[in-house]
């Protein structure tokens, strides 16, 4: 489920009125992407004057809730306006029928395949959403099943470990000529006994723990095999580099109107070239539960590219977060309809990985 959305202290300092003219306010902006005047809110039914209405709109503007592009323009939400209302306007629940059956259909479709899942998860958050999709690759914390040293001819012992999944993957470790096959063993029980169910983080730190209390209960040539183990499965897996799969790029061009809309899609689009920063974003909402929100200032990754980020995390079988999606576009993003939608595809893709890995 979506991460519990609540109002601030500064919604309960509103009265009626301003509250009615505040979520006007924003909800026609966020269907029109346009300022919204005083006369325009006065034919909506809110049954004020337009001199009222502007006395309202220029409270909600000293509030910090609401700003003017121009002089003579309506008022906008601000960041902070748009925090409020997705905070304290909106009930989030589940996506309509047609994008559950969309969602569903489609990540199905593309098989079982990790890959194929994934590209598939962005390229339909950007088409339903009408942003860039986003998906990161999984990390490699897959929880252990097998771990052992091999020694080698070569003066180097093979260590072996198998993940969850059945996947093998190994490491050179270098140890003292003569060292007996009872002392790669023992390290090896050593290892699988505590690394056996956790990922290979988990283990380290609770092994290293251990070692530095001397609770190991290892001579010293197995304490140093293992923690010359531990340093070579410390690094990323050749080959296994994190990526950024990204679908959906047109989608912010088209959404842009004028010249400054266009400069901050560049700095948009500079911010998804440089992939680290943004992988470092989504992999900080793994420890959320449910859907996390990031608008415009909220994210030190783009403050003036006046954008929004709405991403879940996705799990594995054993419900172990090890990636995450979601849709990045402007500030005005139909929030009622991408969040839910958001939190379902990932809940969708962590159902059909736990079904891969049966």
């Amino acid at each position: 489920m979506t991460e519990n959305f609540k109002p601030t202290g500064l919604l309960q300092s509103l009265d009626e009125r301003s509250r009615s003219i505040f979520r006007e306010i924003v909800e026609t902006y966020l269907e029109t992407g346009e300022p919204v005047g005083s006369r325009t809110l006065s034919k909506s039914g809110i049954g004020l004057s337009p001199a009222s209405i502007r006395n309202v709109m220029s409270d909600l503007t000293e509030l910090g809730l609401l700003d003017s592009p121009h002089i003579s323009a309506g008022r906008m939400p601000t960041h902070i306006g748009l925090r409020l209302f997705v905070d304290g306007f909106l009930e989030i629940g589940e996506p309509v029928e047609n994008d559950r059956g969309a969602i569903e259909d489609r990540l199905r479709a593309s098989g079982r395949d990790l890959q194929g899942v994934l590209k598939e998860a962005s390229s339909l958050l950007s088409g339903l959403a009408g942003g860039a999709g986003l998906v990161t690759s999984p990390t490699r914390e897959r929880p252990v099943r097998h771990v052992e040293f091999v020694p080698l001819a070569t003066g180097e012992a093979l260590c072996i470990l198998v993940d969850e999944l059945g996947e093998v993957e190994n490491r050179l470790v270098p140890v003292p000529k003569g060292l007996p096959v009872t002392t790669l063993i023992e390290a090896g029980n050593y290892l699988a006994a505590r690394m056996k169910g956790r990922t290979l983080r988990e283990a380290a730190a609770a092994i290293r723990s251990e070692i530095a209390e001397r609770r190991a209960e290892l001579d010293a040539a197995a304490t140093s095999l293992v923690e010359k183990g531990l340093a070579e499965w410390g690094g990323e897996v050749p080959g296994e580099e994190r990526a950024l799969i990204v679908h959906g790029r047109a989608n912010l061009l088209s959404d842009s109107r004028a010249a400054e809309d266009m400069e901050q899609v560049r700095q948009l689009f500079d911010i998804l070239d440089r992939q680290k920063g943004l992988l470092d974003v989504l992999d900080s909402t793994r420890e959320a539960e449910g859907v996390r929100l990031f608008i415009g200032a909220e994210n030190r990754l783009f403050p003036l590219s006046g954008s929004s980020l709405i991403v879940a995390p996705y799990m594995n079988a054993s419900r172990q977060v090890i990636g995450a999606l979601g849709v990045i576009g402007p500030t005005r993003l139909n929030y009622a309809r991408v969040i839910p939608m958001v939190d379902y595809t990932a809940r969708m893709v962590s159902q059909i990985l736990g079904e891969r890995q049966k």
